[in-house]
């Protein structure tokens, strides 16, 4: 049973109350602020969540049938909730709601109780995180890398186990690429399904909110009190059920690009074979239509959407923008309605071509994202390393599509990686059902939590010029370098004044003859590491050293030529004695 089904059966049957749940939440989310407290905008105070629950456990005493009671959930900061600022993560945007958006109503009037506002990227924009400035959510799992976006706080308290389920938004792949990346199941409902009323609009025909859960029968849980009609919005749809059936389709080998993660293509293989041992018909075709339509949505007329959601602002006050996300924005400024027209007859000819697929196959089954990046690599190159990740995401919305995201394993570092479900309009239902089969017996357990940061980070000995306060040492204060602790080798090394070394270096040799020599251990990420390693000159090296506790960490070794012409300094136990003699 899903977490969020869980509570609310307790709640209903009297095993729990909805306040013991809130107190719960309270508790996880106190622990997890010290670890990643940027994965919130704004939160009720405990007070005021604890009498909501107080509410909930009064309304199932009166004899209520509440489908989520007490089940706490958050809320994505661009989606209204009375009682606090909708910002959109920007902080100059913000505004008081007079009431809750549609959808969250529904969820509060089903008894679930609201503990807050999650962070996001900016306006929606962006499938990363990092484009915010309340921080950077990052990965539960490893630190170093990005949450994915834009829904990224929205997913980190799900999978951190703050709440049971989130809202998200999704315009391009913003509830689905957070999901994999961090172990969830991310519902895209299809465009109309759930109502966007007291949505901050990204590309308003295209938006959808969505729910981040930890498996598929939660999402389903929080679709049927989620979904329905709303006459306010003027996209709202009634969309009759569509049925799926059991040939599913992947692309051709030659359209899987992994960008070099060769990790996420070892996990989809195994995905599609899992998927036949299922009992599915998989099938190969050509989805370049769909790859052709996803090329639009930013290169293509569609940002002009974004623009005219944020021009007030844009033309008021374009500074509290992120820069990032004000540049996308202010490109609709040369978009004509000429191109705005161009751009909808060649969307209309791919979904035309799109549609031929659904002769061959009942359901697409594709990664949710081709690879994911550390926070530093995407601060670097926002723009083109984000086109990246929504690859196989763009498309969905335009096409009109329902997509239900799934995790499908993790890789070395402890990053998620995902498959999506993706099919017509209306079988929302239906993909969920493929969803729960394919989670059924738990295939892809989530690793726990990173809390520390030190999944994907290597440690390394120094010895001689990289030292506090030796000349060499801004090599590793300039790569964010954290001191680990100052201590010894295991007494079978020697250690020699390299002659003719400008500045002086030290050479590490292995020898069975030798002492103890005194080192520091610093703590690097791998991308650091590696970029260290490529400065290294010869007759020095990066090998493993044995620290007295006899544990092993990386460190300058060198080559036997480095004993030329050089002095035997073992004796003096490390290279600050030989300095300072």
């Amino acid at each position: 049973m899903g977490r969020a089904a869980a509570i609310a059966a307790e709640v209903r049957a009297g095993k729990r109350s909805a306040v013991h749940a809130a107190r719960g939440a309270l508790q996880r989310i106190a622990v997890y602020d010290a670890i990643q407290p940027q994965a919130w905008i704004s939160r009720f105070t405990p007070d005021q969540i604890i009498a909501a629950a107080g509410a909930v456990d009064a309304r199932i005493a009166a004899g209520e049938d509440l489908p989520l009671a007490g089940v706490p959930f958050a809320v994505k900061d661009n989606i209204d909730v009375a009682g606090l600022d909708t910002t959109a993560g920007c902080p100059a945007y913000a505004y008081t709601p007079e009431r809750n958006a549609f959808v969250v109503q529904r969820l509060l009037d089903a008894g679930a109780v609201c503990i807050g506002k999650t962070n996001l990227d900016q306006f929606a924009t962006g499938l990363n995180g990092t484009r915010s400035p309340h921080g950077a959510p990052r990965c539960v799992f490893n630190l170093n890398y990005v949450s994915g976006g834009s829904s990224s706080g929205s997913a980190v308290a799900v999978a951190a186990g703050l709440v049971a389920f989130s809202l998200g938004t999704d315009t391009a792949g913003s509830g689905r690429v957070p999901a994999a990346f961090n172990g969830l199941v991310g519902l895209k409902p299809s465009k109309g399904r759930w109502s966007t009323s007291g949505l901050v609009p990204a590309c308003r025909s295209l938006d959808c909110i969505t729910a981040f859960t930890a498996d598929a029968e939660d999402a389903a849980l929080v679709d049927s009190v989620a979904a329905g009609f709303d006459a306010e919005d003027p996209f709202s749809r009634r969309l009759e059920a569509r049925e799926a059936g059991l040939r599913i389709g992947v692309p051709l080998p030659h359209q899987l690009n992994w960008f070099g993660d060769l990790e996420s293509g070892t996990l989809y293989a195994r995905a599609v074979r899992r998927l036949s041992a299922l009992g599915y018909g998989v099938a190969e075709l050509d989805v370049a239509p769909l790859l052709d339509a996803a090329s639009l949505l930013y290169s293509g007329p569609w940002v002009a959407e974004r623009t005219a959601a944020l021009e007030d602002l844009l033309d008021t006050n374009p500074e509290a923008m992120d820069p990032t996300v004000r540049d996308i924005v202010a490109a609709g400024k040369g978009i004509s309605a000429v191109e705005a027209f161009r751009g909808q007859y060649q969307l209309a000819a791919h979904a035309r071509v799109a549609e031929t697929i659904w002769q061959h196959v009942d359901v697409l089954a594709l990664p949710t994202a081709p690879t994911i990046y550390r926070v530093r690599e995407m601060l670097q190159s926002p723009v083109a390393l984000n086109a990246n990740l929504g690859l196989y995401t763009n498309f969905v919305n335009l096409l009109d599509m329902a997509a239900v995201a799934t995790p499908a394993g993790f890789r070395a570092n402890g990053t998620g990686f995902g498959v999506t479900f993706i099919a017509p309009a209306g079988t929302d239902a239906a993909l969920l059902e493929i969803a729960g089969r394919w989670g059924e017996g738990d295939p892809y357990p989530n690793p726990e939590p990173d809390l520390e940061g030190r999944m994907d980070r290597i440690k390394l000995a120094v010895v001689g010029a990289h030292l506090k306060d030796m000349p060499l040492h801004w090599q590793l204060t300039s790569r964010d370098a954290v001191f680990v602790e100052e201590t010894e080798t295991a007494p079978t090394y020697r250690l020699y004044a390299m002659a003719n070394s400008t500045p002086p270096k030290p050479a590490l040799i292995h020898d069975d003859t030798g002492g103890a020599i005194k080192v520091e251990v610093y703590e690097l990420d791998a991308a650091a590491f590696g970029t260290f390693v490529a400065e290294v000159p010869p007759p020095l090296a990066i090998g493993t050293v044995t620290l007295a506790d006899g544990s092993s960490v990386k460190g300058f070794v060198a080559e036997p030529r480095a004993a030329l012409g050089a002095e035997d300094i073992t004796g003096l136990g490390g290279w600050r004695a030989y300095i300072a003699r």
